[in-house]
This record gives C-alpha cells, structure tokens and sequence, in this order.
C-alpha cells in the first residue's frame, strides 16, 4: 500500500493523497484550514494511558509499539485505515516532535506490511 507520514505542521501537498490524522489530541497552533485533513481517525491513536507512559521516550520504543500493536488487533478504526490505503495513497498526519519515535510510523508499518521496523 502507499501510505506515508508527515507532521501535522508541515504544509499539505496534493501529493499526500487522503490525509488522516492519526491523533487523540488536536495539534497545538494548527487551524482546521492549514491541517486540510480528510479525516481526523481519533480511535486509531494509542490510548492515553499508552501515550503518557511512552512520553516520546526512544528508549520505551520497542515496548510502546508492541503494547500499541496490542491496541489495534481488532480496532474497526484499524480495518478503515486498511480500507482507505487500498483505494489510494494515504498520508498519515502527526503531530509529535520525534518524526522517528511515534504512532504514525507504527501505523505506517502496518499498513505498508512492513513488520521489520521494531528499533
């Protein structure tokens, strides 16, 4: 599937294909007319729970994305992602700091059936 990721501040491009926000929480700053998103898809973000106790903590990585990988087995907001990215290019916006360490670089895993990444 042709799915990628970009943070919720950098500019939409008609290159990004669907746009889904891939976040619990509104980005800060950012209008609903500069984010041009598609859809805002709430239920496929981690838990609060999950997203406190990872704080963005590289060293936590490995184990935020197999507790988050738990989270999406049978999560419908999951099979809707599954079913955009099958009809056409899907970017996955985002809004934290670490473009290398978040939810939507798991997702994008996922979707692209790239299981490889897990550092």
């Amino acid at each position: 599937m042709n799915v990628s990721i970009k943070r919720a501040y950098a500019a939409a491009e008609p290159t990004d294909g669907k746009r889904v926000l891939v976040d619990r929480l509104w980005p800060r700053g950012v209008s609903k007319e500069k984010a041009q998103l598609d859809l805002w898809l709430k239920d496929v973000a981690p838990s609060t729970e999950l997203r406190k106790w990872f704080g963005h903590d590289p060293a936590k990585w490995p184990e935020f994305q197999e507790r988050y990988r738990a989270e999406l087995k049978d999560n419908p907001a999951l099979a809707q992602l599954k079913e955009m990215a099958a009809r056409g290019k899907v970017t996955l916006i985002y809004a934290a700091k670490d473009e290398t360490h978040n939810e939507a670089v798991v997702l994008r895993d996922i979707l692209n059936n790239d299981d490889s990444r897990e550092s």
